[in-house]
Protein backbone atom coordinates (compact mmCIF):
# COMPACT_ATOMS: atom_id res chain seq x y z
CA UNK A 1 0.00 0.00 0.00
CA UNK A 2 1.34 3.55 -0.81
CA UNK A 3 -0.89 5.43 0.94
CA UNK A 4 1.79 7.39 2.72
CA UNK A 5 3.84 7.90 -0.69
CA UNK A 6 1.00 9.44 -2.22
CA UNK A 7 0.26 11.85 0.73
CA UNK A 8 3.98 12.91 0.91
CA UNK A 9 4.74 13.00 -2.59
CA UNK A 10 1.52 14.50 -4.12
CA UNK A 11 0.65 18.57 -3.77
CA UNK A 12 -2.17 18.00 -0.87
CA UNK A 13 -4.65 19.61 -2.91
CA UNK A 14 -3.75 16.71 -5.28
CA UNK A 15 -4.87 13.93 -2.70
CA UNK A 16 -7.97 15.60 -1.69
CA UNK A 17 -8.66 14.85 -4.66
CA UNK A 18 -8.23 11.38 -5.59
CA UNK A 19 -9.76 10.76 -2.24
CA UNK A 20 -13.08 12.71 -3.08
CA UNK A 21 -12.89 10.45 -6.44
CA UNK A 22 -12.44 7.25 -4.41
CA UNK A 23 -15.40 8.42 -2.41
CA UNK A 24 -17.45 9.34 -5.58
CA UNK A 25 -16.72 5.45 -7.35
CA UNK A 26 -17.54 3.80 -4.23
CA UNK A 27 -20.68 5.55 -4.09
CA UNK A 28 -21.09 5.03 -8.10
CA UNK A 29 -20.21 1.63 -6.90
CA UNK A 30 -17.07 1.18 -9.37
CA UNK A 31 -13.35 -0.04 -9.32
CA UNK A 32 -11.49 3.15 -9.62
CA UNK A 33 -7.41 3.49 -10.18
CA UNK A 34 -4.71 5.86 -10.80
CA UNK A 35 -2.14 3.77 -13.72
CA UNK A 36 0.64 3.89 -15.70
CA UNK A 37 3.29 6.78 -15.57
CA UNK A 38 2.24 8.46 -12.71
CA UNK A 39 2.60 4.67 -10.32
CA UNK A 40 5.65 4.29 -11.55
CA UNK A 41 7.40 7.76 -10.94
CA UNK A 42 5.46 7.47 -7.18
CA UNK A 43 7.16 4.46 -6.99
CA UNK A 44 10.91 6.16 -8.17
CA UNK A 45 10.75 8.67 -5.76
CA UNK A 46 10.17 11.27 -9.11
CA UNK A 47 7.56 13.97 -9.04
CA UNK A 48 4.85 13.33 -11.87
CA UNK A 49 1.66 15.40 -11.61
CA UNK A 50 0.22 13.91 -14.86
CA UNK A 51 -2.64 11.56 -13.43
CA UNK A 52 -4.57 8.68 -15.36
CA UNK A 53 -7.66 7.66 -14.00
CA UNK A 54 -9.18 4.27 -14.81
CA UNK A 55 -12.62 3.28 -14.17
CA UNK A 56 -14.01 -0.10 -14.32
CA UNK A 57 -17.00 0.91 -15.79
CA UNK A 58 -18.61 3.87 -17.84
CA UNK A 59 -15.49 6.10 -17.64
CA UNK A 60 -17.30 9.37 -18.93
CA UNK A 61 -20.16 9.23 -16.84
CA UNK A 62 -17.89 8.80 -13.98
CA UNK A 63 -15.65 11.98 -15.37
CA UNK A 64 -18.63 13.93 -15.55
CA UNK A 65 -20.22 13.38 -12.31
CA UNK A 66 -16.50 14.23 -10.56
CA UNK A 67 -16.39 17.12 -12.84
CA UNK A 68 -19.75 18.08 -10.85
CA UNK A 69 -18.38 17.46 -7.16
CA UNK A 70 -15.07 19.60 -8.28
CA UNK A 71 -16.67 22.51 -10.15
CA UNK A 72 -14.12 21.20 -12.69
CA UNK A 73 -14.26 21.71 -16.93
CA UNK A 74 -15.11 18.48 -18.69
CA UNK A 75 -13.73 17.43 -22.39
CA UNK A 76 -15.26 14.48 -23.42
CA UNK A 77 -13.54 12.19 -26.42
CA UNK A 78 -16.68 9.62 -27.01
CA UNK A 79 -14.92 7.82 -29.03
CA UNK A 80 -12.09 6.29 -26.95
CA UNK A 81 -14.49 6.90 -23.70
CA UNK A 82 -12.26 9.03 -21.97
CA UNK A 83 -12.49 12.59 -20.98
CA UNK A 84 -10.51 14.95 -19.48
CA UNK A 85 -10.54 17.18 -15.90
CA UNK A 86 -9.40 20.63 -15.92
CA UNK A 87 -9.60 21.63 -12.13
CA UNK A 88 -10.04 25.58 -11.21
CA UNK A 89 -6.08 25.46 -9.84
CA UNK A 90 -4.94 24.44 -12.80
CA UNK A 91 -4.45 20.71 -12.30
CA UNK A 92 -5.76 18.40 -14.66
CA UNK A 93 -7.01 14.90 -14.49
CA UNK A 94 -7.45 11.86 -17.25
CA UNK A 95 -9.69 9.87 -16.95
CA UNK A 96 -10.66 6.61 -18.57
CA UNK A 97 -12.76 3.70 -19.30
CA UNK A 98 -10.93 0.42 -18.59
CA UNK A 99 -10.68 -0.81 -21.63
CA UNK A 100 -9.04 -3.84 -23.67
CA UNK A 101 -7.61 -3.38 -27.40
CA UNK A 102 -6.44 -5.85 -30.51
CA UNK A 103 -4.80 -4.72 -33.52
CA UNK A 104 -5.96 -5.40 -36.88
CA UNK A 105 -2.68 -5.66 -38.45
CA UNK A 106 0.58 -4.73 -37.54
CA UNK A 107 1.18 -0.51 -36.70
CA UNK A 108 -2.30 -0.38 -37.16
CA UNK A 109 -4.22 2.20 -34.64
CA UNK A 110 -6.00 0.00 -31.86
CA UNK A 111 -9.70 -1.58 -32.19
CA UNK A 112 -10.88 -0.71 -28.08
CA UNK A 113 -13.51 -2.53 -26.05
CA UNK A 114 -14.45 -1.87 -22.07
CA UNK A 115 -13.16 -4.37 -19.84
CA UNK A 116 -11.47 -4.99 -16.55
CA UNK A 117 -8.08 -2.83 -15.18
CA UNK A 118 -6.21 -6.27 -15.59
CA UNK A 119 -6.85 -6.42 -19.14
CA UNK A 120 -6.50 -2.52 -19.36
CA UNK A 121 -2.78 -2.88 -17.81
CA UNK A 122 -2.13 -5.46 -19.89
CA UNK A 123 -2.37 -3.24 -23.23
CA UNK A 124 0.03 -1.08 -21.62
CA UNK A 125 3.76 -1.07 -23.49
CA UNK A 126 6.28 -1.74 -20.56
CA UNK A 127 5.57 -3.52 -17.14
CA UNK A 128 6.42 -0.70 -15.16
CA UNK A 129 4.06 1.31 -17.02
CA UNK A 130 1.40 -1.78 -15.88
CA UNK A 131 0.79 -0.62 -12.40
CA UNK A 132 -2.50 0.80 -10.68
CA UNK A 133 -3.20 2.37 -7.19
CA UNK A 134 -6.79 2.23 -6.10
CA UNK A 135 -8.67 5.14 -4.82
CA UNK A 136 -12.01 3.69 -3.46
CA UNK A 137 -12.06 4.26 0.14
CA UNK A 138 -11.77 0.61 0.91
CA UNK A 139 -7.89 -0.28 0.00
CA UNK A 140 -7.07 3.43 -1.03
CA UNK A 141 -3.39 2.75 -1.92
CA UNK A 142 -3.02 -0.53 -2.27
CA UNK A 143 -0.72 -1.24 -5.16
CA UNK A 144 -2.49 -3.47 -8.41
CA UNK A 145 0.74 -5.64 -9.92
CA UNK A 146 -0.32 -8.56 -12.34
CA UNK A 147 3.06 -8.52 -14.74
CA UNK A 148 6.15 -8.01 -11.93
CA UNK A 149 6.55 -4.22 -12.59
CA UNK A 150 7.94 -3.42 -9.12
CA UNK A 151 10.34 -6.18 -9.98
CA UNK A 152 11.11 -4.45 -12.82
CA UNK A 153 11.65 -1.05 -11.26
CA UNK A 154 14.05 -2.97 -8.29
CA UNK A 155 15.83 -4.39 -10.81
CA UNK A 156 16.11 -1.28 -12.83
CA UNK A 157 14.91 -3.41 -16.09
CA UNK A 158 12.54 -2.03 -19.72
CA UNK A 159 10.56 -5.67 -19.89
CA UNK A 160 7.51 -5.45 -22.63
CA UNK A 161 4.49 -7.31 -21.75
CA UNK A 162 3.97 -9.91 -24.11
CA UNK A 163 5.74 -11.36 -27.26
CA UNK A 164 3.77 -9.53 -29.88
CA UNK A 165 4.63 -5.57 -28.31
CA UNK A 166 6.38 -4.70 -30.81
CA UNK A 167 4.81 -5.91 -33.65
CA UNK A 168 1.13 -3.92 -32.52
CA UNK A 169 2.96 -0.50 -31.90
CA UNK A 170 6.74 -0.33 -33.01
CA UNK A 171 7.20 3.23 -31.40
CA UNK A 172 7.51 1.23 -28.26
CA UNK A 173 11.13 0.53 -29.42
CA UNK A 174 11.79 4.21 -29.43
CA UNK A 175 9.80 4.49 -25.99
CA UNK A 176 12.24 1.66 -24.39
CA UNK A 177 15.17 3.62 -24.88
CA UNK A 178 13.59 6.84 -23.82
CA UNK A 179 12.89 5.42 -20.39
CA UNK A 180 16.26 3.09 -20.43
CA UNK A 181 18.33 6.49 -20.84
CA UNK A 182 16.00 8.68 -18.77
CA UNK A 183 15.95 6.25 -15.73
CA UNK A 184 19.02 4.58 -16.05
CA UNK A 185 17.78 1.23 -16.50
CA UNK A 186 18.69 -1.67 -19.14
CA UNK A 187 16.25 -3.54 -22.00
CA UNK A 188 15.53 -6.95 -20.79
CA UNK A 189 17.26 -9.58 -22.08
CA UNK A 190 14.06 -10.91 -23.94
CA UNK A 191 13.03 -7.21 -25.06
CA UNK A 192 16.12 -6.45 -26.23
CA UNK A 193 15.96 -9.89 -28.80
CA UNK A 194 12.18 -8.90 -29.75
CA UNK A 195 13.34 -5.53 -30.59
CA UNK A 196 16.23 -6.74 -33.02
CA UNK A 197 12.98 -9.57 -34.53
CA UNK A 198 11.15 -6.32 -34.90
CA UNK A 199 14.46 -4.53 -37.41
CA UNK A 200 14.90 -7.62 -38.84
CA UNK A 201 11.12 -7.54 -40.14
CA UNK A 202 11.14 -3.94 -41.47
CA UNK A 203 8.38 -2.91 -38.92
CA UNK A 204 9.26 0.15 -38.79
CA UNK A 205 9.30 1.10 -42.71
CA UNK A 206 4.86 0.79 -41.95
CA UNK A 207 4.70 3.89 -39.63
CA UNK A 208 3.84 6.97 -40.67
CA UNK A 209 6.13 10.24 -40.89
CA UNK A 210 3.48 11.82 -37.99
CA UNK A 211 4.24 9.08 -35.28
CA UNK A 212 7.39 8.41 -35.82
CA UNK A 213 8.06 12.08 -35.83
CA UNK A 214 6.06 12.34 -32.46
CA UNK A 215 8.45 9.43 -31.11
CA UNK A 216 11.48 11.06 -32.11
CA UNK A 217 10.43 14.49 -30.55
CA UNK A 218 9.76 12.56 -27.28
CA UNK A 219 13.11 10.85 -27.09
CA UNK A 220 15.28 14.09 -28.53
CA UNK A 221 13.32 16.01 -25.49
CA UNK A 222 14.67 14.51 -22.92
CA UNK A 223 17.53 15.44 -20.46
CA UNK A 224 20.50 13.74 -22.44
CA UNK A 225 19.55 12.91 -25.61
CA UNK A 226 22.89 11.79 -26.88
CA UNK A 227 22.94 8.70 -24.88
CA UNK A 228 19.31 7.56 -26.83
CA UNK A 229 21.00 8.48 -29.89
CA UNK A 230 24.18 6.07 -30.01
CA UNK A 231 21.70 3.50 -28.39
CA UNK A 232 19.63 3.81 -31.26
CA UNK A 233 22.25 3.26 -33.36
CA UNK A 234 23.03 0.12 -31.79
CA UNK A 235 19.97 -1.34 -32.21
CA UNK A 236 20.56 -0.32 -35.56
CA UNK A 237 17.48 1.85 -35.88
CA UNK A 238 18.78 5.10 -37.03
CA UNK A 239 18.35 3.96 -40.47
CA UNK A 240 14.70 4.21 -40.01
CA UNK A 241 14.55 7.92 -39.55
CA UNK A 242 16.95 7.89 -43.01
CA UNK A 243 19.08 4.96 -43.95
CA UNK A 244 21.53 7.07 -44.57
CA UNK A 245 21.99 8.17 -41.13
CA UNK A 246 24.25 6.37 -39.35
CA UNK A 247 26.55 6.89 -36.23
CA UNK A 248 30.13 7.74 -36.38
CA UNK A 249 32.99 10.44 -34.48
CA UNK A 250 31.53 13.49 -36.40
CA UNK A 251 27.67 12.79 -35.20
CA UNK A 252 29.08 11.50 -31.55
CA UNK A 253 31.43 15.33 -31.70
CA UNK A 254 28.50 17.17 -32.22
CA UNK A 255 25.95 15.64 -30.06
CA UNK A 256 28.48 16.18 -27.27
CA UNK A 257 28.51 20.01 -28.20
CA UNK A 258 24.90 20.25 -28.44
CA UNK A 259 24.12 19.06 -25.05
CA UNK A 260 26.82 21.14 -23.78
CA UNK A 261 25.07 24.38 -25.39
CA UNK A 262 21.84 23.03 -24.29
CA UNK A 263 22.64 22.97 -20.65
CA UNK A 264 24.58 26.35 -21.10
CA UNK A 265 21.22 27.80 -22.18
CA UNK A 266 18.88 26.02 -20.06
CA UNK A 267 20.84 27.23 -16.98
CA UNK A 268 20.99 30.72 -18.49
CA UNK A 269 17.24 30.89 -19.04
CA UNK A 270 15.33 29.05 -16.72
CA UNK A 271 12.30 30.63 -17.79
CA UNK A 272 12.65 30.58 -21.64
CA UNK A 273 11.00 28.01 -23.75
CA UNK A 274 13.46 26.18 -26.38
CA UNK A 275 12.42 23.05 -28.89
CA UNK A 276 15.11 21.43 -27.10
CA UNK A 277 14.03 18.17 -29.68
CA UNK A 278 14.54 20.58 -32.80
CA UNK A 279 17.97 21.29 -31.81
CA UNK A 280 19.04 17.33 -32.01
CA UNK A 281 16.98 17.10 -35.32
CA UNK A 282 19.06 19.83 -36.68
CA UNK A 283 22.32 17.69 -35.51
CA UNK A 284 21.06 14.84 -37.53
CA UNK A 285 20.11 16.07 -40.51
CA UNK A 286 23.49 17.83 -40.80
CA UNK A 287 24.80 14.19 -40.72
CA UNK A 288 22.98 13.86 -44.11
CA UNK A 289 23.76 14.86 -47.70
CA UNK A 290 21.30 17.31 -49.66
CA UNK A 291 19.38 14.32 -51.32
CA UNK A 292 18.21 12.72 -47.90
CA UNK A 293 17.39 15.96 -46.54
CA UNK A 294 15.01 16.76 -49.12
CA UNK A 295 13.76 12.66 -48.34
CA UNK A 296 13.49 13.79 -44.49
CA UNK A 297 11.37 16.63 -45.48
CA UNK A 298 9.01 14.71 -47.30
CA UNK A 299 8.85 12.17 -44.77
CA UNK A 300 8.58 14.03 -41.52
CA UNK A 301 5.09 16.46 -41.57
CA UNK A 302 7.34 18.85 -40.11
CA UNK A 303 5.37 22.75 -39.69
CA UNK A 304 6.13 25.25 -41.45
CA UNK A 305 8.20 26.97 -38.59
CA UNK A 306 10.11 24.18 -37.69
CA UNK A 307 11.06 22.87 -41.52
CA UNK A 308 12.20 26.83 -42.07
CA UNK A 309 13.99 26.71 -38.64
CA UNK A 310 15.66 23.05 -39.78
CA UNK A 311 16.52 24.34 -42.93
CA UNK A 312 18.22 27.47 -41.63
CA UNK A 313 20.71 25.23 -39.87
CA UNK A 314 21.56 23.63 -43.23
CA UNK A 315 21.98 26.22 -45.12
CA UNK A 316 22.52 30.07 -43.07
CA UNK A 317 24.70 28.61 -40.76
CA UNK A 318 28.41 28.24 -42.37
CA UNK A 319 28.18 31.63 -43.74
CA UNK A 320 26.99 33.27 -40.02
CA UNK A 321 29.96 30.80 -38.31
CA UNK A 322 32.72 32.18 -41.52
CA UNK A 323 31.74 36.01 -40.71
CA UNK A 324 31.75 35.49 -36.85
CA UNK A 325 35.05 33.15 -36.86
CA UNK A 326 36.71 36.19 -39.41
CA UNK A 327 40.05 37.21 -37.87
CA UNK A 328 39.20 40.94 -38.54
CA UNK A 329 37.39 42.38 -35.40
CA UNK A 330 34.08 42.79 -35.47
CA UNK A 331 31.51 45.09 -33.83
CA UNK A 332 28.79 43.78 -31.76
CA UNK A 333 26.22 46.25 -34.45
CA UNK A 334 27.47 43.66 -36.87
CA UNK A 335 27.08 40.54 -34.19
CA UNK A 336 23.62 42.09 -33.37
CA UNK A 337 22.35 42.38 -37.24
CA UNK A 338 23.87 39.10 -38.15
CA UNK A 339 22.13 36.55 -35.57
CA UNK A 340 18.96 39.03 -34.21
CA UNK A 341 16.25 37.38 -36.25
CA UNK A 342 17.44 33.56 -35.96
CA UNK A 343 15.57 31.14 -33.49
CA UNK A 344 17.22 30.10 -30.53
CA UNK A 345 17.41 26.73 -31.89
CA UNK A 346 19.61 27.81 -34.36
CA UNK A 347 21.84 29.83 -32.11
CA UNK A 348 22.69 26.63 -30.19
CA UNK A 349 23.62 24.49 -33.27
CA UNK A 350 25.96 27.70 -33.91
CA UNK A 351 27.45 27.28 -30.91
CA UNK A 352 28.00 23.36 -31.74
CA UNK A 353 29.14 23.43 -35.24
CA UNK A 354 31.97 26.35 -34.29
CA UNK A 355 35.45 24.80 -33.64
CA UNK A 356 36.87 27.70 -32.08
CA UNK A 357 35.55 30.01 -28.87
CA UNK A 358 35.35 33.15 -30.71
CA UNK A 359 31.88 32.35 -32.40
CA UNK A 360 30.46 30.62 -29.08
CA UNK A 361 31.79 33.80 -27.66
CA UNK A 362 29.55 36.14 -30.13
CA UNK A 363 26.49 34.11 -30.10
CA UNK A 364 26.60 34.39 -25.95
CA UNK A 365 27.38 37.87 -26.18
CA UNK A 366 24.40 38.19 -28.03
CA UNK A 367 21.88 36.01 -26.27
CA UNK A 368 22.48 37.48 -22.96
CA UNK A 369 22.97 41.15 -23.86
CA UNK A 370 23.02 42.33 -27.58
CA UNK A 371 19.58 41.57 -28.26
CA UNK A 372 18.21 43.32 -24.76
CA UNK A 373 19.73 46.63 -25.77
CA UNK A 374 17.85 49.55 -26.58
CA UNK A 375 18.46 53.43 -27.31
CA UNK A 376 17.31 55.63 -24.80
CA UNK A 377 15.07 57.81 -26.77
CA UNK A 378 12.22 56.27 -28.95
CA UNK A 379 10.04 57.72 -32.11
CA UNK A 380 8.57 60.03 -29.85
CA UNK A 381 11.34 61.58 -28.60
CA UNK A 382 12.94 62.33 -32.19
CA UNK A 383 9.43 63.97 -33.48
CA UNK A 384 9.68 66.52 -29.85
CA UNK A 385 13.09 67.14 -31.51
CA UNK A 386 11.20 68.42 -34.90
CA UNK A 387 12.08 65.17 -37.03
CA UNK A 388 9.39 64.44 -39.38
CA UNK A 389 8.70 60.05 -39.80
CA UNK A 390 10.28 58.58 -43.22
CA UNK A 391 12.47 56.77 -44.23
CA UNK A 392 15.39 59.27 -42.07
CA UNK A 393 13.59 58.42 -39.12
CA UNK A 394 13.90 54.64 -39.23
CA UNK A 395 17.37 54.93 -40.67
CA UNK A 396 18.50 57.34 -37.21
CA UNK A 397 16.71 54.68 -35.19
CA UNK A 398 18.59 51.76 -36.76
CA UNK A 399 21.69 53.93 -36.36
CA UNK A 400 21.65 55.09 -32.96
CA UNK A 401 21.06 51.28 -31.99
CA UNK A 402 24.24 50.44 -33.74
CA UNK A 403 25.97 53.42 -31.86
CA UNK A 404 24.53 51.86 -28.48
CA UNK A 405 25.44 49.03 -28.95
CA UNK A 406 29.00 49.62 -30.16
CA UNK A 407 28.85 51.81 -27.08
CA UNK A 408 29.67 55.00 -28.86
CA UNK A 409 26.99 56.43 -27.14
CA UNK A 410 26.25 56.23 -23.63
CA UNK A 411 24.02 58.35 -22.12
CA UNK A 412 20.86 60.39 -23.98
CA UNK A 413 22.59 63.99 -24.05
CA UNK A 414 24.96 61.69 -26.34
CA UNK A 415 22.08 60.27 -28.29
CA UNK A 416 20.28 63.56 -28.60
CA UNK A 417 23.87 65.01 -30.15
CA UNK A 418 24.12 62.22 -32.43
CA UNK A 419 20.81 62.59 -33.64
CA UNK A 420 21.18 66.04 -34.51
CA UNK A 421 24.47 65.04 -36.03
CA UNK A 422 22.46 62.58 -38.56
CA UNK A 423 19.69 64.98 -39.33
CA UNK A 424 21.89 67.34 -39.90
CA UNK A 425 23.88 65.24 -42.61
CA UNK A 426 20.68 64.41 -44.00
CA UNK A 427 19.88 68.14 -44.74
CA UNK A 428 23.24 68.94 -46.01
CA UNK A 429 22.31 66.27 -48.48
Amino acid sequence: NVKGHLRSRLPHRLVTVLEEAGQLADRCEVPLFVVGGCVRDLLLGIENLDLDLVVEGDGIAFAQKLGEALRARVKVHERFGTAILLLRDGFRLDVATARTEYYEYPTALPTVEQSSIKKDLYRRDFTINALAVRLNGKGFGDVFDFYGGQRDLNDKVIRVLHGLSFVEDPTRVFRAIRFESRFGFRLGKDTAALIAGAVKMNLFRRLSGHRLLEELKLLLSERKPKQAIKRLAELNLLKFIHPKLSWSDRLDKLLAALEEAVDWYRLLYLDRKMEVWLVYMMGLLEMLPERAVKDAFKRFPFSEQEAGRLKMARVGCHNVIRRLASKRPIKPADVYHLLSGLSDETLLILMAKSKGETVKRHVSAFLTTYQHVRPILTGSDLKAMGLKPGPQFKRILDQLLDARLNEEVKTELEEMDLVKRLAALKTDR
